[in-house]
């Protein structure tokens, strides 16, 4: 993997985190509050926020597959994982494991370990 992958799927899990955090916020504070309290003050806020942290998303997981060569069953699964509550908690698991195997592999090709 070199650096600029590297890089890329890091920032994916950068945003893979406040991306799953922002959805059930809306759920909960915005359309909580506007359904029980009558309060809808929170929906236009906090949906410009979870709107443009999606869009964020998506715009680097499209990166992410530019430059892995994932197949499209890959990157579709990341991108369910997007629309689920919380699911981008678990694609960042996903995404560690992967960048920390990646970073690996790359220390073993540069020792003359790994030649691939």
């Amino acid at each position: 993997m070199d650096i600029k992958t590297a890089a890329a799927l890091h920032r994916l899990r950068l945003a893979s985190i406040p991306e799953a955090l922002s959805f059930p916020a809306l759920l909960i504070f915005g359309t909580g509050f506007r359904l029980a309290f009558d309060y809808d003050s929170l929906v236009m806020p906090l949906g410009l926020i979870h709107g443009l942290l999606f869009i964020t998303y998506v715009v680097l997981l499209l990166d992410v597959w530019n430059r892995t060569k994932w197949p499209v069953k890959r990157v579709a699964f990341f991108f369910v994982l997007a629309i689920l509550p919380f699911g981008g908690l678990f694609g960042d698991k996903i995404l560690k494991r992967e960048e920390e195997a990646g970073v690996i592999a790359a220390r073993a090709r540069k020792e003359g370990v790994l030649n691939t």
